[in-house]
């Protein structure tokens, strides 16, 4: 073999382990399977990672680890002077993913953004009944009464006209249930008629392309080699599906995973202590609650909710789930961080014999049995789901309530929760978009109520009126103001048991780059690598 030879056969060598490197899969440990990927059905987090973070784009984008935003699918936009009409100019040469089921004939343009909106807005729109669940993001938030219309001007140009100002709209349009789908893809499955294959076999202009998903198990993704923001770094990317923390860890050690995320609390002094990992940490937009279903018999009684929060010691549970430091007392629906947070309201003290008094004067026969859901494995905003259960359960007892303690599957949690069956239900929330509105709105409003978003299913005609004035207001000091109306009321009214504002944790092995944590907890992954 001549020196040429023996060159070129070294080279092809070297670049096939070359290629062996870069196609190693960044795996990551998750919490919880998607509940589909048609994400403008869901509210989940775990979903919105597996979908509009990983197959979906929107008009407007959130910077990488902040909640400021800047273009995405449009390259900018104008306002109106008087705030009612936004026009997006589209970003050009924009591909949409191709699949074995799907080949686009188009790049992205307007009627892509009219298709993804009016099947939402549009009674009539042929997709719009082609959900069970509706869509509980654009209906909690009043975007049915916010649109007026949507107008195609150009093929890359498209204006939104409201009906009243709305502060927080943008950013809105830079949340999970705005991503954009294709409408030609749309059209083949409506004539197909295979509408339900959208939720399963999604078509978006994102930085991966779903290529497997086995429940309970494994998301697979490979990297879109047409994404518009350049082909992510990462050939292969994997969602390993671990309920348990404990085993997201493990994995993580094993280099299993190179990510886990939402590591115990009490886990982070070790992990930070292993010279192969790192924690990434941060004050994240979080709240933990217990839902307390106001429709039920004895919890539609403002004494009785007064009474459940009195009888529980938030400080024991804050203590034994989330440790010193890593979580600061719920009191209000949204953390302290954001805008019009009201400092002036006290949390209710611990007093079991009040609570106890509470309760025999809303007429509650001792020993009355409520339900208690609660999810299986454990999240950022409840790291040990049955551990705190079990404290709620053991201090409800000593004022003469029993709970029937339920642990359910996420998903199954999810839907049972929204068709309102529990009597009270673990739950959390991590903000969308930087905005209160986003945790008063989707939460807590009327429109939450229809949508099953509400699991208080509590509806308060003062702090709704409250909510929707505030989002009309451009002014941050009469937005805060109105605000802090909105949860005095709910301190009143006390709909949920506020538990805790968690600190968001990522464990991280230290060969992975270009990762950013999210004060909006959600996870893309469109610039991470394993080295």
């Amino acid at each position: 073999m001549n020196l040429l030879s023996l060159q070129a056969v070294l080279t092809a060598a070297l670049l096939s382990v070359a290629a062996g490197i870069s196609a190693k899969p960044l795996v990551v440990c998750t919490e919880a399977s998607p509940e589909g990927f048609d994400i403008v059905q869901y509210t989940a987090a775990t979903t919105a990672d597996a979908s509009s973070e990983t197959l979906f784009n929107r008009l407007v984008d959130f910077k990488p680890g902040t909640t400021d935003i800047q273009p995405g699918l449009a390259e900018r936009w104008d306002i109106s002077p008087d705030g009612l009409t936004y026009t997006f100019h589209l970003r050009p040469g924009v591909k949409f993913q191709t699949t074995d089921y799907f080949k686009p004939s188009r790049e992205f343009n307007a009627d892509d953004v009219l298709w993804s909106f009016e099947r939402q807005f549009d009674p009539k729109h042929p997709w719009h009944d082609k959900t069970s669940v509706g869509f509980p993001y654009f209906e909690a938030m009043g975007f049915k009464d916010l649109l007026k219309r949507i107008d195609k001007v150009d093929d890359m140009t498209v204006s939104f006209t409201l009906t009243r100002p709305e502060s927080p709209f943008l950013r809105d349009m830079a949340m999970g249930f705005a991503s954009i789908y294709s409408a030609e893809y749309g059209d083949q499955l409506l004539k197909a008629g295979k509408t339900a294959d959208i939720n399963s076999k999604p078509i978006g202009t994102g930085p991966f392309i779903l290529t497997r998903y086995n429940k309970d198990a494994q998301v697979r993704y490979k990297a879109n080699p047409d994404y518009y923001k350049g082909k992510p770094p990462s050939d292969v990317l994997v969602f390993a599906i671990t309920t348990d923390s404990n085993v997201r860890l493990q994995k993580l050690k094993a280099d299993e995973c190179q990510i886990a995320l939402y590591p115990k609390p009490d886990d982070i002094e070790s992990i930070q202590a292993d010279p192969n990992l790192r924690v990434d940490e941060m004050e994240a937009l979080m709240t933990s609650y217990v839902a307390m279903n106001t429709t039920h018999q004895y919890l539609g009684d403002v004494r009785v909710r007064q009474a459940i929060n009195m009888a529980f010691d938030k400080q024991a549970y804050i203590k034994a789930l989330f440790g010193a430091g890593k979580a600061t007392p719920g009191i209000n629906p949204y953390p302290p961080t954001l805008l019009g947070f009201n400092s002036a309201i006290k949390d209710l003290p611990y007093d079991p014999a009040k609570a106890r008094s509470l309760i025999k004067a809303a007429g509650v026969p001792d020993g009355q049995v409520l339900t208690l859901f609660v999810r299986n494995g454990g999240g950022p905003t409840n790291p040990n789901p049955l551990l705190g259960a079990q404290m709620l359960q053991a201090d409800l007892a000593k004022v003469g309530i029993k709970l029937d303690i339920r642990v359910l599957e996420w998903g199954e949690l999810l839907k049972r929760a929204k068709r309102g069956e529990h009597d009270m239900v673990f739950a959390g929330w991590a903000g969308d978009n930087g905005d209160p509105d986003n945790f008063l709105g989707p939460n807590l409003s009327c429109d939450a109520t229809i949508s099953g978003e509400n699991y208080a299913r509590w509806c308060n005609k003062a702090f709704n009126e409250a909510i929707t004035e505030a989002r009309a207001r451009t002014d941050p000091a009469e937005r805060a103001a109105l605000y802090e109306q909105a949860q005095q009321v709910f301190h009143d009214e006390q709909p949920w048991i506020s538990l805790a504002h968690p600190k968001l944790f990522t464990a991280v092995s230290k060969n992975v780059e270009g990762y950013h944590i999210s004060p909006l907890t959600n996870n893309n992954f469109a610039t991470t690598r394993a080295k």
